[in-house]
């Protein structure tokens, strides 16, 4: 059987998260799964990105679409731009009231492959942006 490239790895993760196939998902991360999100603080591990995940599920409801991936020769890095496309269900600590807003957010992420699996995710968002779109009446 052939092994996937990363840029295959990755597309997978998405098609997952879009599924909301949260153990798809997961199945494709390293156990030592480096997590560095928009804002706070850098998370180690599976239990930790579980954690986070089953937090956002709470939260947030959300599809990324017009998503482009960029791939590197090494087969260790990918990039992928798109839009989320979200509705925000439970208002988390510090951020606005939540009251089913939508919202449509560019965004981006970086991850990085080690033995087949996902071991870096970094995402990146405009926060100030993503607040303003929630608090319109």
């Amino acid at each position: 059987m052939k092994q996937m490239t990363a840029l295959e790895i990755v597309q997978q993760y998405y098609e997952a998260f879009n599924a909301k196939n949260w153990k798809g998902m997961l199945a494709l991360l390293h156990p030592e799964v480096r997590h560095e999100a928009n804002q706070g603080d850098v998370r180690i591990g599976l239990e930790k990105f579980t954690a986070f995940l089953q937090k956002m599920d709470e939260a947030y409801e959300e599809t990324l679409t017009d998503m482009v991936f960029f791939s590197e020769p090494q087969n260790k890095r990918v990039a992928v731009e798109f839009i989320v496309n979200g509705i925000y269900k439970q208002a988390e600590e510090g951020l606005p009231e939540a009251h089913g807003q939508s919202y449509v957010l560019p965004a981006g992420a970086f991850l990085e492959v080690t033995d087949g699996k996902i071991s870096r995710v970094t995402t990146y968002y405009n926060l100030p942006l993503w607040i303003e779109l929630v608090s319109k009446p």
